[in-house]
């Protein structure tokens, strides 16, 4: 590779800005540790599933933004940052929404105070889809995936392989598989709206 007196992780910038989904999976992995204890930082007693669910959420986010960001403005982990605290905000507006009575959230940049008792959403939507959706409607849409979760959303919807065989086979944390496989989920949601309604 030619030297371009750029540091690795502008070029790696650069590269996901061209649609380089490899070089955004290398920015993930850069960066995703940083992002959770960041998350973790900003909203106390979080679930560890849900912030890999917001982090994921985030990245799903930058994913989307790459374009929009400018290295003369800010760093690129201070950008993700910012997402990552908007995608919080979001997820406990909603939490809030879903389930009034039993939680009073609060965070705060100045002095973030919590968040109690967020329990983990079923895969039962998940399972539908696995069940009603033939393999070739599946793979259409798991093709329009961003990277970061094509693979785990084949492994479990094509393949069949459970949460722990993914993770297992994949060199990754368990939690990791569920996040991104719900996310997966989320995302072919929202592509298959996209295309009834069009």
């Amino acid at each position: 590779m030619a030297k371009t007196g750029l540091k690795p992780i502008d070029e790696l910038i650069i590269l996901a800005q061209e649609g380089n989904g490899l070089a955004f999976t290398a920015l993930w992995d850069r960066h995703a540790g940083q992002l959770k204890n960041y998350i973790k930082s900003r909203v106390k007693n979080m679930d560890d599933y849900v912030v890999d669910d917001i982090c994921s959420r985030s990245f799903e986010k930058a994913f989307r933004q790459i374009q929009t960001y400018d290295p003369k403005k800010s760093q690129f982990l201070t950008w993700l940052c910012t997402i990552a605290k908007n995608t919080a905000l979001d997820y406990l507006e909603q939490d809030k929404k879903i389930h009034p009575k039993d939680r009073i959230v609060y965070i705060d940049d100045s002095d973030p105070s919590g968040v109690e008792d967020i329990a983990d959403k079923t895969e039962d939507a998940l399972n539908s889809l696995i069940k009603n959706e033939t393999e070739e409607e599946r793979q259409k849409y798991i093709d329009r995936l961003p990277e970061l979760y094509r693979t785990v959303a084949r492994k479990r919807l094509i393949d069949g392989m459970k949460y722990n065989e993914i993770a297992e086979n994949l060199g990754l944390e368990l939690n990791t598989v569920k996040t991104r496989i719900r996310r997966a989920k989320s995302i072919i949601d929202e592509l298959r709206k996209d295309d009834e309604e069009n």
